[in-house]
């Protein structure tokens, strides 16, 4: 083999190996910048969009889940959930939940407190709304079938479950969750090709989904699907549980890895 030759494979395979860490932190960093400032149509746009893409991940788990029941269908329904994120990170949308790693933004300064939480309220209204509108869809599609059905008590059975969890439970499998969730975009950010984003996504997704952990924005799915399909409305429960969720979404994304993240490769940098 040639010098250049050489040269050349050298070359492609540091083009093609995952970004180092202080970079993926850097990545993370400047990604929260534009993300932060992006005008609220095409945010809350973005937002709608990824609503829908964790539902159609979440519908996926069920009817898996349901065709092969406990065990296998779990977990591959676990992985069927992963389309969710999959088509977020590549299609490109707005997450709430993956979305808390702009809190590196923050911490290097290049955001203000007040541009993070306008991502973050306005990326969360319309998660939902992308979310609880595709429940309907679904609902009305006559898929999950008639109430009282195989389907339909599966439903029920898992909001019920949701609605049950006494708020600290949840608030803890919440902040697993998003531990999971925010490793999966971090490693996203070290990727090169659409592959390297599939494998990056697809562990830390199913590994949550199996696990039991709670994802605020699957719920926002999940608990509306179940009164959609027959199940009586209980918003207290449902209000809590997001609520719960949600705040342990926050503390996992947040401060788990974010900030852990960016005291380990960014606060030095910054000086």
């Amino acid at each position: 083999m040639s010098v250049e030759s050489r040269n050349d494979n050298i070359a492609l395979s540091a083009a093609l190996d995952a970004y180092a860490p202080a970079k993926v932190a850097e990545r993370a960093a400047v990604a929260g910048v534009a993300k932060a400032t992006l005008p609220l149509v095409p945010l809350f746009t973005l937002a709608v969009l990824a609503g829908a893409f964790i539902a159609f991940g979440a519908v996926f788990y069920l009817a898996v889940l349901f065709q092969l029941g406990p065990g296998i269908g779990r977990l591959l329904g676990a992985v069927a959930f992963s389309l969710g994120l999959f088509l977020i990170v590549v299609g490109g949308a707005e997450l709430f939940t993956g979305n808390n790693l702009i809190i590196l933004a923050r911490c290097d300064g290049l955001i203000g407190t007040g541009a993070l939480l306008r991502n973050w309220g306005v990326v969360y209204i319309g998660n939902f709304v992308g979310a609880a509108a595709t429940a309907w869809l679904i609902a009305q599609s006559g898929i999950i079938g008639p109430e009282g059905g195989g389907f339909a008590e599966l439903v029920h059975r898992v909001a019920n479950a949701k609605i049950a969890l006494p708020p600290e439970q949840a608030f803890i499998r919440g902040l697993l969750c998003n531990i999971l969730v925010c490793l999966s975009v971090w490693l996203c950010f070290a990727c090169h090709t659409v592959t390297d984003k599939a494998l990056a996504v697809v562990f830390p997704i199913t590994a949550f989904v199996m696990l039991g952990f709670e994802h605020s924005v699957a719920n926002m799915f999940f608990l509306p699907l179940a009164v959609f399909t027959g199940l009586p409305p209980d918003t207290a429960g449902i209000a809590g549980n997001l609520a719960a969720v949600t705040a342990g979404n926050i503390v996992g994304g947040s401060l788990f890895v974010g900030i852990v993240y960016w005291i380990i490769y960014r606060r030095g940098a910054r000086g």
